[in-house]
């Protein structure tokens, strides 16, 4: 009977010691030193002679004030270098403004989102009366005049025909008299009627008779077609969805969310590393458009002193949500997470936001 109860608790201290030790093994632990991967992306990440600073570094350091860890940032060149160094392991994790996309889980883990923004469109700016004026003296306009002054001609030239001999004072003869015709059939068409010209001879007359009908015509195809093609032209030029960029030279930047948004559609665009090469792009009219992240395109925007230069279109293409990311399956998302969502509830952080906006 002793031996059995000795067994008894023995067995059972042994078990409390394994499902013990198997909870702690569960638990996080707590990292000796972390070595955070940035690349320079302001408002965000800024490169300055002291060190870094933006608003994803005073969020970590925000963060650190509870883990209290030892940490050191390594930098990389583009996103698409550090967003590598994250999925292969060679950081322990980015706090760089990433956006979270489908591609993006498969390659790597993600906190919660510590900033929402928006993926955007930025252009040079045009004033509104620039831009009808723009679409008004068109190809299309201009086409349109040179066929409508081809027609006055070649009826002012018939009716100069019939009229040169027999109208010679009112007509005349030789280049003077075609000009007389150009400007009686002008006059004409427009219903002006100065009757300072009209045709004597039969022939003269068939041809006034019909120049006026058909100028009828003409004049209200001519209204038409320029209405028609201002109002093409000023449609073509509204973006109010992400399929309207197929009309536009597009850039944006190599590896970003905006990039995979763009393949998602059949987009076709043109990469640059970093926001500041999108601005000088569309700045110096390498590109219409660059579409990127709205806080980064004002940034820059303001930066360069662009403001007068360049807009930023109200039309969101997609929210985005910026997060910490984290190699795929590291136990050190488990670590930092609750602490960076208790952060975000601080009066601290909101005072950030304040702040930047």
């Amino acid at each position: 009977m002793i031996r059995f109860l000795i067994a008894s608790v023995f067995l059972l201290f042994i078990t409390n010691f394994s499902v013990s030790a198997q909870a702690d093994s569960l638990e996080p632990t707590r990292p000796e030193k972390l070595i955070i991967g940035v690349t320079e992306t302001p408002p965000f990440i800024i490169k300055r002679p002291q060190g870094f600073a933006g608003l994803s570094i005073s969020s970590w350091k925000l963060v650190n004030e509870q883990l209290q860890i030892p940490y050191e940032f390594k930098e990389y060149e583009t996103l698409g270098g550090l967003l590598n160094a994250v999925e292969n392991g060679e950081v322990d994790l980015s706090i760089n403004p990433i956006t979270v996309t489908d591609n993006r889980m498969t390659r790597m883990d993600f906190s919660q989102p510590y900033f929402i923004s928006h993926t955007t469109v930025a252009q040079k700016s045009q004033s509104r009366i620039f831009k009808h004026l723009k679409n008004f003296f068109s190809w299309e306009f201009f086409s349109l005049v040179l066929l409508l002054l081809l027609v006055i001609m070649i009826f002012g030239f018939l009716v100069w025909l019939f009229e040169r001999k027999k109208n010679k004072e009112e007509f005349g003869n030789g280049y003077n008299g075609i000009m007389q015709g150009f400007w009686w059939s002008a006059v004409t068409m427009t219903t002006v009627g100065y009757g300072d010209k009209s045709p004597r001879t039969t022939g003269g007359r068939i041809v006034g008779l019909i120049w006026m009908f058909m100028a009828v015509i003409i004049i209200s195809s001519f209204t038409a077609g320029i209405a028609s093609s201002l109002t093409v032209k000023s449609i073509n030029e509204e973006i109010t969805g992400i399929k309207d960029l197929e009309r536009f030279d597009v850039v944006t930047v190599e590896s970003s969310s905006s990039q995979e948004l763009l393949k998602m559609y059949n987009i076709q665009s043109d990469y640059v590393l970093n926001a500041s090469e999108g601005i000088d792009a569309i700045s110096k009219e390498k590109a219409r458009l660059f579409i990127y992240d709205e806080p980064i395109l004002k940034y820059e925007i303001e930066r360069k002193n662009l403001s007068d230069d360049l807009e930023i279109l109200g039309h969101s293409l997609k929210k985005d949500y910026y997060s910490y990311a984290f190699p795929k399956n590291s136990q050190l998302l488990k670590y930092i997470d609750p602490v960076l969502v208790r952060t975000l509830k601080t009066m601290e952080w909101t005072n950030l936001i304040d702040d930047y906006n």
